[in-house]
Formats: structure tokens, sequence, C-alpha cells
């Protein structure tokens, strides 16, 4: 029987779940010019992208476009005799367009690219489009960053599968996952929160760097991930998508959609992925990848009158089970010496959204939105003899108010939050219990001019029941040297309570003693950086160059030092200091009208003390480089793309005693570059779509990634070494079907 309280808590979230709440609308108004001579163009349209909502300019170019669909962030400029523009409008409230003209017309073919670096917007931001997510296997979230320069994706651990992303050379932790602009997959969701979001489920995923907007929290730190679900409105009536491997990996996807009413519409979302194939590709006596089964569904539903009301429910229910460990190890074994080592895990996760919005009538800068969330998250594993079993309730309630001072080159959002996380873990008999309750308010501030300067500065208090007051600045720059050069500085606070065991599930597949030496405190950090845009063209064809630098510094952060002694993690408080500096910079060419190259390099500087000595974070490289190459023939009958990673020289620790001292300690050694390989070609026909890819085409791997895997029980055995790929080459075939 659940508790009184559970009961409660699950009571309210469901009552708040049925509700029409959906968060803030945003309004938009702007002038549209000639690019050549910054002449009004009257008349010009401008709607919201996939819908029919639109507006024209008036006498001076000016218009105003009313209250933004839910999930909509883009709108189409046109007008006769000259080229079409789609801009990313997320966070902003106004914008100036210039539209060049066609000087000659004979015949027009209006193909639509969505630039991937917005140009817009006040963040440095990134698009990963609906196409881009066709260019690999795409199953879950994990793979969605492949054909991406600016977020990696990596292994945890040899036998879990669990993976991770980083950003900024920082953990996944410290990046705000949302999902429609709501935070989700937090806290226990983290270590395989990757899994948990089908790439069917996804239409667009924006990547922001830096600390973002006050609006979403303050959790963020290195960046935003937020990823776009399916419209209702705007999904095909069906979507199906088999996939299948080599390792005898198999998922199955089916997106349907229903339009009710005029103004109700919905889609329902399914998914499942199943491997019962025992792979054991470097014979290690272990499997590459757990067995395991997972069950996934999710239902949106949009009601929107077209005019002041804007609503959207969200509900997701998944299951999910993994058995890994040595090859013949069977559930349930018993787990001692002289038995066979395993690794099992559970989870059950319930989570729903509900936002609504309404604009006021005859004021479309004017809006008022609520956004509710709550999540039930329920994990059960075990380790070889160690068990570990933790449950997280979860509600958000977000409140945002956007008008004008004056005019619409003032405007602000301000609100009112509060945040509930109920947290209960058990390690091996050790509980941890931890409420967390935080009421807050914020307010944002967006200034911009007629022409090139964009300013956006928040402030957010908010009182943790735990911690005390908690002040979260933010300020963003935007200037434009002209169109195509563009420079943004960005600075800002972030802070967050650590979940120590959960964001290191992989140092669990050991037999370390896990140690809590100081009364743990929040994670609390500075990020300021910036970035430098130039779009530019060569013989007609549209290029664009990035480069960006931020600096991370942390005031406290929770430091898990696995390097000290091979027997235990240590967590402690930061004492000295820890710091991140990364450095990108990127070139996106259109070759030639069937060629598109990205291309990047990155250099991180990632340190952090241990012991009082500040050190190089281990498994973190130092230098990095991407290329991607996409090729497509004309209406994309035939697709083609390849990308390449390359990573350099990087320390990891080394499980070797010194002879010097009286107790052992990790050494570290330097690990040679290395680089992986993934392709992908698809055949379309007129609803059909095939594909055939690659993964890690050069077969390589970590050799020997698990220490000590013939003795799983003794103390040496760890499988959380990992800094390559475990898995070998992977062939994958799949199909999708499309009916519009």
């Amino acid at each position: 029987m659940l508790s009184s309280k559970r009961q409660a808590f699950l009571a309210v979230t469901l009552l708040g779940l049925l509700l029409p709440f959906l968060g803030t609308a945003q309004t938009l108004a702007g002038r549209v010019t000639d690019a050549a001579n910054a002449t009004p163009l009257i008349g010009a349209s401008v709607s919201w992208l996939g819908t029919s909502q639109a507006t024209s300019t008036d006498a001076t170019g000016h218009f105003t476009l009313a209250a933004a669909p839910a999930g909509e962030t883009a709108v189409l400029i046109s007008y006769i005799g000259y080229k079409p523009d789609t801009v990313q409008v997320q966070g902003r409230s106004h914008i100036i367009v210039q539209l060049r003209s066609i000087t000659s017309i004979k015949e027009v073919t209006i193909t639509g690219k969505q630039d991937r670096y917005s140009a817009m917007t006040p963040t440095n931001s990134q698009v990963i489009t609906a196409q881009d997510l066709t260019k690999s296997a795409c199953c879950n979230l994990a793979e969605s960053f492949e054909t991406n320069a600016s977020v990696e994706v990596s292994t945890s651990d040899a036998v879990s599968g669990a993976k991770q992303i980083q950003m900024l050379g920082l953990d996944g932790a410290y990046t705000l996952m949302t999902t429609d602009n709501v935070p989700a997959l937090r806290g226990l969701a983290t270590p395989y929160r990757l899994n948990y979001l089908s790439g069917t489920y996804i239409d667009a995923i924006d990547i922001i760097k830096g600390t973002g907007s006050v609006l979403n929290g303050y959790e963020s730190i290195s960046g935003q991930v937020n990823v776009r679900l399916k419209d209702p409105e705007k999904s095909d009536r069906l979507y199906v998508n088999l996939y299948g491997n080599s390792l005898a990996k198999w998922d199955a996807n089916v997106n349907t959609s229903f339009t009710l009413t005029p103004k109700l519409s919905t889609v329902l979302m399914l998914h499942t992925d199943q491997l019962s194939n025992r792979v054991d590709g470097n014979n290690d006596g272990f499997l590459d990848l757990p067995l395991g089964k997972h069950y996934n569904v999710f239902n949106k539903w949009k009601f929107n009158t077209g005019k002041q009301w804007v609503a959207e429910i969200g509900l997701q229910a998944l299951r999910e089970t993994r058995t890994g460990g040595q090859v013949n190890y069977r559930s349930g074994m018993p787990q001692r010496e002289g038995s066979f080592y395993g690794t099992e895990s559970e989870t059950g996760r319930f989570s729903g959204f509900s936002k609504t919005s309404y604009t006021f009538k005859n004021k479309p800068y004017q809006s008022i939105g609520l956004i509710l969330s709550g999540a039930r998250h329920d994990f059960d594993s075990q380790y070889g003899p160690r068990t570990y079993k933790g449950y997280q309730n979860s509600g958000l309630a977000n409140l945002i108010f956007q008008s004008a001072f004056g005019n619409t080159a003032h405007t602000y959002k301000t609100g009112l939050s509060y945040q509930y996380e109920d947290y209960k873990e058990n390690l091996a008999g050790q509980r941890l219990k931890r409420q967390e309750r935080v009421p807050g308010a914020f307010f944002e501030y967006i200034y911009q001019n007629s022409t090139n300067l964009t300013l956006v500065g928040g402030v957010r208090a908010d009182h943790h029941n735990l911690f005390g007051w908690v002040y979260t600045p933010r300020f963003n720059v935007k200037y434009d040297f002209n169109p195509n050069s563009i420079l943004r500085l960005a600075a800002g606070k972030g802070f967050r309570v650590a979940n120590p065991i959960a964001e290191n599930v992989a140092s669990l597949i050991s037999n370390r003693a896990f140690y809590f030496k100081d009364n743990l405190q929040p994670e609390k950090a500075w990020n300021l950086g910036g970035s430098f845009t130039q779009y530019f063209e060569v013989g007609e064809r549209k290029g664009a160059f990035i480069t960006d630098y931020y600096y991370t510094s942390f005031q406290n952060q929770i430091v898990p030092d696995m390097y000290s002694s091979p027997y235990l993690v240590t967590f402690t408080n930061l004492n000295g200091r820890s710091f991140s500096k990364s450095f990108q910079a990127e070139v996106q060419y259109e070759l030639t009208s069937m060629l598109d190259v990205k291309a990047a390099y990155k250099y991180f500087d990632v340190r952090t003390t241990y012991n009082g000595e500040l050190l190089r974070r281990p498994f973190i490289p130092n230098h990095r480089a991407f290329l991607n190459l996409g090729f497509a023939t004309p209406f994309d009958k035939w697709r083609a793309d390849l990308t390449a990673q390359w990573f350099g020289n990087r320390l990891v620790p080394s499980m070797e005693h010194n002879m010097n001292q009286h107790e052992t300690s990790i050494m570290t050694r330097t690990v040679h570059p290395y680089a992986v390989f993934n392709g992908q070609i698809t055949r379309a026909f007129k609803r059909w779509e095939v594909y055939v890819g690659g993964e890690n085409l050069l077969d390589y791997k970590q050799k020997n990634p698990i220490i000590a895997a013939d003795r799983p029980f003794s103390q040496e055995f760890d499988a959380s070494m990992v800094w390559a790929p475990v898995i070998g080459r992977v062939i994958y075939t799949g199909m999708r079907f499309t009916l519009k």
C-alpha cells in the first residue's frame, strides 16, 4: 500500500496534469526590409512555420504576429521577387529580417534548408533538424547527436551499456535537459536518460551553450539540450520505423496522429527495443552489452483555438529491464566467489506535463502561461553482491507573464516557480533520503534596437529548504556587425544539488567502497564565454564559420575521487580549484548542390583539485576533431552520410603499485589517439525509406576494458575505466514508412 504522503503527491500531480496548462505563448514583432538598401517591404508574409497562422507587414515594413502555437519556434518570411527565409525565434520577441531579391526569375524551385546555427537567438544556439535525425540510426536520444560536433556521447562503463553526454568538457549532469522547454529526466534518471526518449519521438533538438535563460530554473551550468517532441498538429498520420543490427538488437517504432476536431489533435508514439543475444566480441568473458527489454509510450494532446488559448498535455510511461555481467550469468544467480558475476536493473517511470497559455486580446505582445510537470522514477538494481535501489518523486510549477515596457523594443518576462523533489536511495543497506522544496521568483528583461543589438538580462531568487537562498544572475548580449557577422557574449551562474550515486553508477560495477567524506554541499559555478558567427557565400554556395570559447569555474563541486585509491570512491566537496576551458571552431559549407560539409576542432582543458593538487581530469582528451559529409541527390532520392570523430591523447588512471610508497596509489598513463567512423546510405521512395549503415566502421576497441575480468569478486575488479569504444563494428539496416 502507498503511504498517505505518496498518495497525496500522486493525486496532486495527476490532478495538475489533467488541467490544460502550457508555457508562455511567444508573441512576435519585427520589421522586414530589403537586404540591399534597407527599404521596408510592404505586404511581406510572416507566418509560424508549418501553420496557417500568419500576418503581413505594414507601410513601414513592421509586423506583429499573434501568439505562437505551442512548441513552435520558427517563422517563415516571404515576399514576391525575394528569397524566402526561415528564422528561429526561440526566446525572442522582436526580430529584424532582411530579404534578398531574386534578380532573374525563370523557373524557381524553393527548397528549405534551416540554418543549424541560428542568426536570431541571443544565445549561442544550434539546431539538430528532423533531417539530421535521419542521418544515423537514431534509435534513441543518445544516437541523435552522432552528426553534431557540440555534444558528445560516451559509454560510461564496460558492462551496463549506460551512455552520457558531454558539453564544454563537463559531464552531462551539468547540462539541463528539457522536453518542449520543460525540465525533464533529472536526478535518478541521469544514468540512462538518453535511452528514455526514442529518436522517433523527436522533431528537433536545440543545443544552447552557456547557462541560458532564468525561466528554466537555476540548474544549467554548461548548457541546455531542449528536445522538441512531435507536434500533434503537424505530425504524420502514420510513421513506422523498424531497425535491426548485427548484434541481433532490434527496435520497432510507431507514431500515429489524429485531428479530432479543428481545435483538438493528438499524437501517440510507441517504442520498444530488445536484445536477447549474448555478445562477447573481445572474449573477456563479459557481455559487451546487457540483455534488455524496453517498452515506451508517449501521448501528446493539443488544444489550439487559433486565437488566444493554446494548451498541451504530454504523458509518458516506460519500463526497462537489463541483465549484464559474465556471459554465463543467469538472472537470480547468487553473487559470491565461485559463482558468475552479474548485473540486473529494472526501471519504471511515469511522467507528464501540462502547459497552457493565454494571449491578451488586442495585445499580441502580452501573454500569461502556466507549466506543470511531474514524474515518478523507480530504479531497482544489483551490481554483483551490491544492491542499489532508489525512487524519486518530482513536481514543478512555473507561472510566466510576458509583456512590454512601452513598445516591443523593451519586453520582459517574469513569474513564480515551485519545485519539489523527494529522493530515497538505498545502497547496500546505506540509506539516503532528501526532500527539496524550492519556491522561487524570476525576472528577465530583453532589449532589442531596430538594427543590431540585443540585450537579455535575468535574475532569479529561490529559497531552498535545505540550503537557504539561491540567487542566479544571467546575462546575454548579441551584436550584429552586419547581417552576416554576429558576436555573442554570455555570463551566468548555475546551482544544482548533486546525486552522487546515480551520477556515478559506473563506479558500482567494481568492488570499490563508496565513502562520503564531507557533508556534501550544492554545486555552484560561473560560466563565462561567447561566440562569433560569420555567414558567407562562395560561388553562390552558403556557408557558416562559428567559433566559441567558454570558461566554467566552480565555487563548489562534488568531486568523485576514484584515483587516490583503487579500493575506494571518495566523494568530497571541492577543496581548491576546478574549472573547464572549452574552445570550438566549426565550419559548415554547401560544397555543391548535393554535398554538405561540416568540420570542427575542439580543445578542452579540464582540471580539478584532488588531495590538494590541481590535476587534469582523467578520460578527457585535450584535442578533438569532427568531420561530417552529407550527400543527397535531387528530391533526396539517395542520401549518404559519413561522420568521423578523432580523439587526441588523454590521461587515464593506471592500476599500478607505486613501489616508492607503503600503500597502493593510482598512477596515470597516456593513451594514444584514435578515430571512430560512422556511415549510412538511404534510398527514398514515395512513402518508404530503406537505410543501411555502420557504426565504428574501423572496428576500433579498447583492449581489456575490464580490470581483473577473470576475478570479478576480487578487490581489483573494475569495469568503469573506459575511455574508448567497447563494442566493435556494428552494421545495421532499417526501413521507414510515412503516411502524410
